[in-house]
């Protein structure tokens, strides 16, 4: 995959840290950001199924959803 280069400010005790993790892991920054990129788009992302479940429950309990709002 092509690689892009990027530009942000960071805490810079987590930008100390991450430096301290590359040469313990013995991977490079760019490496770990990438890690770090990936794992926080699938943690934050969510998925479709997981929406049309919610919405699901969410029509089925309307009733106890009324009553839990008194």
């Amino acid at each position: 995959m092509p690689k892009i280069k990027i530009s942000a400010r960071v805490d810079a005790a987590a930008w100390k840290a991450l430096q301290k993790l590359a040469k313990e892991s013995h991977k490079s920054l760019s490496q770990l950001l990438t890690e770090a990129i990936e794992d926080s788009v699938r943690k934050h992302r969510v998925r479709p199924i997981t929406l049309e479940h919610l919405s699901g429950s969410i029509k089925e309990n309307e009733e106890l959803g009324k009553l839990l709002a008194r």
